[in-house]
């Protein structure tokens, strides 16, 4: 059974074909700055020699680089299908659930328009989301279509957590509740975690680090908190969030500087993190390129972000009545041997014994453990792969 995987981000379209039945992947591809001047394209046909094409096109919409992604999937040089009624399924990735659905669902009219109605709940992702969802209806005409739900990993977390210390009322009413994202990494990593570990009944936390980051508290594989709330800003320090903030801040930004709140939420979102702070940028490695080169401001950031790292590591050991597992994964915590340091340095009082030469060294792309064979907690670097989660919920449900 082949499978494509669609991942539209708000400018962005990530897609991957996998054959479930032996979990490979035949080809990769993303589009950038969507509605943007130049939008590139990098599609990638796995096999030997690997096929690689790269372009620049002009796009408004998703509709429009979705039109691009099937010609390239069945092209003479780049495709991987003669025709393309040779996908058997679509697994889109869907950002919110909401309060409506508990899980990956099949796609149909009435999924359709619920999703719809969650728009408000993430404005920035959910539309693209949708629309792509209507395009492969059209380009595909009776193929069955599954959504997997960013935030349905997150779902099995007390009332005790997901609630805000708001008016009971206004929770029932507007949906305001803490959600979490990134459920398909949370999810991936937790159960290669589960099996490294051999066994159930374990205390594990996530650390997924990259442009956007979270952390996930999960016992016997199943999350008991989370450190995004309603919406992706609340957290860690990211590539140009904020994270963790007092709202009170707001009004008093917004009064000095004149914002309304919409400017507010976009200087938090979009101009802040590692790019409000250093100066630098919003990628980790440039960050970490000029911290190394003596400036100030990206050595600061970085800081910063492994301090609420290891607060949220100190408060979910606490949450979970102690941890057996510490996870890496994402761009940085696959990565960045440098932020894994800084995060881990001082908690041996939880058990922690690290190799710091493995850590260093860290094979790229496979599954490591960096922590000595006598350490009571034990760390492990683990490549994420959510779009693997995708196409198993995906066969699953049809």
């Amino acid at each position: 059974m082949n499978i494509l995987i669609v991942n539209a981000g708000s400018s962005s379209l990530k897609y991957q074909v996998i054959d479930i039945a032996t979990e490979q992947c035949l080809v990769s591809g993303g589009i950038d700055c969507i509605g943007q001047e130049k939008s590139t394209v990098s599609h990638d046909l796995m096999g030997t020699p690997k096929k690689e094409y790269e372009a620049t096109y002009k796009f408004d919409n998703h509709t429009q680089a979705l039109n691009v992604v099937f010609e390239l999937l069945v092209s003479k040089d780049f495709g991987v299908f003669t025709d393309i009624s040779e996908i058997d399924a679509v697994g889109h990735r869907v950002l919110h659930t909401g309060v409506d659905f508990t899980g990956s669902v099949l796609i149909n009219d009435e999924t359709i328009a619920i999703m719809e109605k969650n728009i408000p709940l993430g404005p920035l992702h959910m539309p693209a989301n949708i629309d792509c969802i209507k395009s492969c209806a059209k380009l595909l005409p009776g193929v069955p279509m599954v959504a997997v739900f960013d935030t349905a990993f997150h779902l099995t977390m007390p009332k005790h957590a997901y609630m805000y210390a708001i008016p009971y009322e206004d929770y029932e009413k507007y949906q305001v509740r803490r959600y979490g994202f990134h459920g398909t990494s949370h999810k991936y990593v937790t159960g290669v975690a589960m099996e490294l570990l051999g066994g159930e009944n374990k205390r594990i936390i996530n650390c997924h680090l990259g442009n956007g980051s979270s952390i996930s508290a999960v016992k016997d594989g199943k999350c008991q908190d989370t450190s995004m709330g309603l919406t992706p800003l609340e957290g860690l320090v990211m590539g140009t969030r904020s994270g963790d903030i007092d709202p009170a801040c707001l009004e008093y930004l917004m009064d000095k500087k004149g914002f309304d709140i919409h400017q507010m939420l976009n200087y938090l979102n979009k101009e802040s993190g590692f790019k409000g702070v250093s100066g630098v940028g919003s990628d980790g490695r440039e960050v970490q390129a000029a911290a190394e080169n003596g400036n100030e401001r990206a050595q600061l950031v970085l800081e910063m972000s492994a301090y609420r790292v290891k607060k949220y590591i100190g408060a979910y050991t606490a949450a979970l009545g102690g941890v057996d597992c510490i996870v890496f994964t994402g761009g940085i915590g696959e990565n960045s041997y440098d932020t894994r340091e800084r995060v881990l340095r001082g908690l041996e009082y939880l058990g922690l014994d690290m190799d710091w030469d493995k850590n260093k060294n860290c094979p790229r792309k496979q599954n490591v453990e960096i922590s000595k064979p006598s350490s009571k907690v034990k760390v492990f670097v683990l490549p994420t792969n959510e779009e693997l989660v995708i196409a198993r919920e995906t066969r699953d449900l049809i």
